[in-house]
């Protein structure tokens, strides 16, 4: 596949969404065709999905059954939205991916490592983005930014805690592909550093 893909991930209130609308702005400017999605909620079923999996009334979702409505967005997703852009050279912008998916469940809600590892590469074919930026923040900040709370955001803040540290783990286990930045600092200094790794990335692509 000769598109881009890059994945934007963090806790809640991180940032994403601004980042993600900044970096799909400078990607067009430069000529590029660009796709920018999410996880839930990047195709018609996602949509429905994402508001069983988010919305306060679904709280008494068990959490097997929450791992395997996530894994079913993300696989539809793959199929129907990021391999397609992928394959005619789009460059892919997504707003949460598999590490999300793993920081969540194998760290959030504790499930079985090696069943959530599993249940990943089967839902992506075991596609790795090219460039995964991780904006870091700790909880109590990233949920103080946040304005009405969705089913997620709602969960205990030792929950997230370990959201945010099986994130770390993850980038310190895939050095190469991480992007790790502070997501205190300004939106500017922070669009700053995903622009120049993003310019390395237009060189090899």
């Amino acid at each position: 596949m000769s598109g881009i893909f890059i994945a934007f991930e963090g806790g809640e209130g991180s940032g994403k969404s601004t980042q993600t609308q900044i970096i799909k702005t400078w990607f067009e400017k430069k000529g590029r065709d660009v796709v920018l999605t999410r996880q839930p909620g990047g195709t018609d079923l996602g949509k429905q999905l994402r508001h069983i999996l988010l919305d306060l009334s679904s709280k008494e979702v068990a959490p097997i059954t929450e791992a395997l409505l996530f894994a079913a967005d993300r696989a539809e997703h793959m199929h129907r939205v990021i391999r397609p852009a992928l394959t005619k050279g789009e460059v892919v912008i997504c707003d949460r991916y598999v590490d999300s998916f793993i920081a969540y469940e194998k760290g959030g809600r504790q499930l079985d490592a090696e069943e959530i590892d599993r249940l990943s590469h089967w839902a992506t074919d075991s596609l790795a983005p090219d460039l995964t930026v991780l904006l870091d923040i700790p909880p109590k900040s990233g949920l103080a930014r946040s304005g009405d709370l969705d089913r997620m955001e709602m969960q205990p803040v030792e929950f997230h805690e370990r959201v945010r540290a099986t994130y770390l783990e993850l980038a310190a286990s895939h050095p190469k592909r991480y992007l790790v930045i502070d997501a205190q600092q300004s939106p500017e200094e922070i669009s700053a550093i995903i622009k120049e790794r993003c310019v390395l990335l237009l060189m090899t692509k």
